[in-house]
């Protein structure tokens, strides 16, 4: 009887532990400190650089590149989203959003509205494109997104000459979702891919000179802890109750007689 119990509880105790370490964290709020910034860079070293949860706004003319970079965190699926807001005569236009990891490799799309095109005299165009969950660590050959600093690159693709230099307004904003311990590795990288470049200290050491400032609000996790470990150990003690439970029910209640 005290084994069952003993069962129950630790069912209870699953069910406790992982519950709220499975549901989806809210995606974080739009900043109050009016950092969005209001225009983009014109390459990845001038990439303006925003927070999830803010809204990026950008004034330019079509024909131009425009990058944004963000902190995205192992565990985490970023979705990218964009607008651009189109002048009232235009032809038909084809708008593309593309995202880079740390080492300025392309990441796919895993769905969304990657491209897409803008009928004649339309007033806007959206698109987006959720990534995959980002790993703490992956194999070398591997183009798996990791931790670091992601870019973001909005531009038009295929211009009519007669739209170069049309002027737009763009907005990018990016939210993330917890994946949990679904999507964690037996890894982790030593540091986040952020960019930044070696010098040459008085000591000869190598210092490092950031191109990025940004990073998640809580700061860059170590990437050993998942809601993987709850399961583990609750299987673990489990396992062990079992095992007590099963010896008690098979081992004989009788003392053995002598000769």
């Amino acid at each position: 009887m005290r084994i069952v119990k003993a069962l129950g509880a630790a069912v209870l105790a699953l069910g406790w532990a992982v519950s709220p370490a499975a549901a989806d964290s809210p995606s974080p709020s739009p900043s109050d400190d009016g950092a969005a910034p209001v225009q983009a860079g014109t390459s990845f070293r001038t990439a303006a650089e925003f927070d999830e949860g803010v809204t990026a706004t950008a004034d330019a003319s079509a024909g131009d590149y425009l990058y944004w970079s963000f902190p995205a965190d192992a565990g985490r699926r970023p979705t990218v989203r964009a607008t651009v807001k189109l002048p009232e005569a235009h032809a038909a236009e084809t708008w593309q959003i593309d995202v880079y990891d740390g080492l300025r490799r392309r990441q796919a799309c895993q769905y969304g509205a990657q491209t897409r095109t803008a009928a004649a005299d339309a007033a806007s165009v959206e698109l987006a494109c959720t990534l995959r969950t980002v790993r703490a660590w992956s194999e070398p050959w591997a183009n798996d997104p990791l931790p670091g600093t992601y870019y973001i690159r909005l531009t038009a693709v295929g211009l009519p000459t007669s739209d170069l230099g049309l002027p737009v307004s763009a907005e990018v904003r990016v939210e993330s979702k917890e994946i949990g311990g679904a999507a964690a590795v037996d890894g982790a990288l030593a540091e986040p891919l952020v960019p930044g470049t070696a010098v040459a200290s008085e000591e000869t050491e190598q210092d490092a000179a950031v191109l990025s400032s940004i990073e998640p609000e809580d700061g860059w996790t170590s990437g050993w802890w998942s809601d993987r470990w709850v399961w583990t150990a609750v299987g673990g003690a489990l396992a062990a109750l079992a095992g007590v439970g099963g010896y008690a029910l098979t081992r004989g209640s009788g003392r053995p007689t002598g000769v």
